[in-house]
């Protein structure tokens, strides 16, 4: 290919990020590239080499495999490749080749750190480190679009004022939004009703035209808390519509304000400790998908979120233990119950069922067994009445199975140990995330420390494990893009829990299988597999990276269900994102299957 800059400046303009450089900067960094045309089956770099500069495709198929030359991404026009190199020292952590004859255009090194250093967007499109926004924002530096009630209850001009407040009541707000279409024409509340209509004795057919406030003053999504809590202080005004070009999007009230000051994990968990039934509890856990929603749009780290909603879960698995005991009477042996799962890692979300059991004393009878299964279906219907729904595989304290004394969950763990088949490694995975939540500890405390250890000196038990990790895969494509689902109800979507944070859940229970880890959350087994050189510092930072971009991504999913009245799922359309975050989320999947493959080829995380 030859130097053609006409050619080359065409090209850049239909690919992000350079189309958003500024021109200045821009007939800078198009002069620079340099032309490279490959041969099909021609190496362009191997693992390790030194990279002259970031390579970006103009025409051809490029592969790129990991270090034990798996592929991990064959790509296509206007993908770049070889960043993750240049963002370390200087030398690739993949290899590339042509699939096919290719041109391509390369970045020269300097010029790219230089642009790296310079300029934020640049830097921020290539690099996967975990969000910057993840500091906390009070009430008044929030967008009115984290804060508002989006779909606001609406009617037309000549709607009677009888039937305006009747729809109030059915829908449990205090105003109501007068349209044309979307267009905002003005806004009723509750108050006007009292001083305009009944005050003044006008009849309940009165159109709403009459006695509305025509052409509120309101705000845009992009508007700060701030600006809000201004607005309502100096016209003493209690609802502010929201509007974008005139149209309505949304309104925010005083109640809203107070409910989001109001409401926190701390506020929920105390008035669970102080609910005297299973029926008191229930409305505390359905402001679960709020708290979650407000932590989101406060830019919380996904790891506070999800330990913040767990800990609402431990709450209200512990008032549900006492209430038992109150109605069962005192526990005739000294037991620990236990969480599993999501709940075990404090990882819950906007969903979650319930995995649970019991770790009762060796010094239990046979006629105290009736006790336990009846605490245990207190608690667990309780769970499920509190919206954390029976598990589908039974793995709950009501199965006798996890209801047993210490020395039959020793056997349990060193059958599973000794005999690794798809069962026990189905069972030692959900096990091995087992945390305390109420009761004796002292139960649980050698069972783990034992448990670790034979397991890890177990090669072949270790050999399954890893085979079990690698049954969840990323959802990539062959091509440049997303592996979605083709059928059914989900169809055209990425589940993000299975398919997007159970590989890193997985390879995160290895690590702390291998390091003989007692950390039972992700983030923190990741954290502390590389202080314990389990794994490479290089291979944590792109992991974590990695977990982090994909786990938020699936809180902010929900957060956005739940603004929008819908219950939360881990199901998401790609298409929901920018062409942007698309790029970075693939980028952490690649990741990911990087370092499942790693792990899978006897290399741990080490290379």
């Amino acid at each position: 290919m030859g130097r053609n800059l006409t050619g080359t400046e065409a090209f850049l303009r239909s690919v992000h990020p350079y189309d958003a450089l500024a021109a200045e900067e821009f007939s800078g960094i198009y002069r620079a590239f340099l032309p490279l045309d490959v041969a099909a089956g021609e190496a362009i770099y191997g693992l390790g080499d030194e990279l002259p500069g970031l390579f970006l495709i103009v025409t051809g198929e490029i592969e790129v495999t990991d270090a034990n030359g798996v592929q991990v991404s064959a790509l296509g026009p206007r993908n770049s490749f070889g960043e993750r190199g240049l963002l370390r020292e200087g030398r690739a952590v993949t290899a590339a080749r042509a699939l096919s004859d290719a041109q391509l255009l390369v970045l020269p090194k300097d010029t790219f750190h230089t642009l790296v250093r310079n300029n934020r967007a640049f830097a921020r499109y290539f690099d996967r480190a975990r969000p910057s926004r993840s500091g906390t924002r009070d009430l008044a530096e929030m967008r009115l679009r984290d804060l508002m009630a989006p779909n606001p209850l609406s009617c037309s001009a000549d709607t009677s004022v009888q039937r305006a407040a009747q729809a109030m009541r059915e829908a449990h707000v205090s105003s109501i939004a007068v349209t044309e279409g979307r267009r905002l024409q003005g806004i009723l509340t509750v108050r006007d009703l009292a001083s305009r209509i009944v005050a003044q004795g006008l009849p309940s057919e009165t159109p709403v035209a009459d006695v509305m406030t025509r052409n509120p003053v309101s705000l845009s999504p992009e508007d700060l808390g701030s600006d809000v809590l201004q607005l309502m202080l100096e016209r003493r005004i209690g609802h502010v519509p929201v509007t974008e070009g005139g149209d309505l999007r949304g309104i925010i009230t005083q109640t809203d304000l107070t409910r989001h000051q109001a409401i926190s994990s701390a506020v929920v968990i105390s008035d669970i400790a102080q609910a005297s039934s299973v029926e008191a509890l229930v409305p505390f856990t359905k402001l679960i998908p709020q708290v979650l929603a407000q932590l989101v749009a406060a830019g919380k780290p996904h790891d506070v979120i999800t330990r913040l909603i767990t800990d609402i879960g431990d709450a209200v698995t512990r008032r549900l233990l006492k209430l038992g005991e109150d109605a069962l009477g005192a526990p005739p042996v000294s037991y620990l119950w236990l969480a599993c799962g999501s709940q075990g890692r404090r990882e819950q979300t906007g969903v979650s069922d319930q995995d649970n059991c019991l770790i009762l004393s060796d010094d239990v009878a046979e006629v105290d067994m009736a006790y336990f299964h009846a605490l245990a279906k207190f608690v667990s219907d309780g769970l499920d009445a509190c919206g954390y729904f029976y598990c589908p595989g039974d793995m709950m304290a009501t199965n006798p199975r996890w209801c047993q004394p210490v020395r039959v969950w020793r056997r349990y763990f060193e059958g599973w140990i000794a005999t690794p088949d798809s069962e026990a490694q189905m069972l030692a995975s959900v096990m091995f995330d087992l945390r305390p939540i109420a009761g004796d500890t002292a139960l649980f405390d050698g069972l783990q420390d034992d448990t670790l250890a034979k397991a890890s000196r177990n090669s072949i038990f270790v050999s399954h494990m890893v085979a079990n990790s690698l049954g969840h895969q990323p959802p990539l494509s062959l091509l440049r893009g997303f592996a979605t689902i083709r059928s059914g109800e989900h169809k055209n979507t990425i589940d993000l829990k299975h398919n997007g944070v159970v590989p890193v859940v997985d390879l995160g229970r290895l690590y702390a299988l291998q390091g003989r880890l007692t950390h039972a959350n992700t983030r923190a087994r990741l954290l502390e597999a590389k202080a314990k050189g389990v794994i490479s510092a290089t291979g944590a930072k792109d992991l974590i990276d990695a977990y982090d971009l994909i786990a938020t991504t699936r809180l902010e999913h929900q957060a956005h269900q739940i603004k929008h009245g819908d219950a939360p799922d881990n199901y998401m359309a790609p298409s929901s994102l920018s062409d942007f975050e698309r790029g970075h989320l693939r980028d952490a999947f690649v990741v990911v299957r990087t370092m499942q493959s790693a792990i899978g080829h006897g290399k741990g995380a080490l290379g």
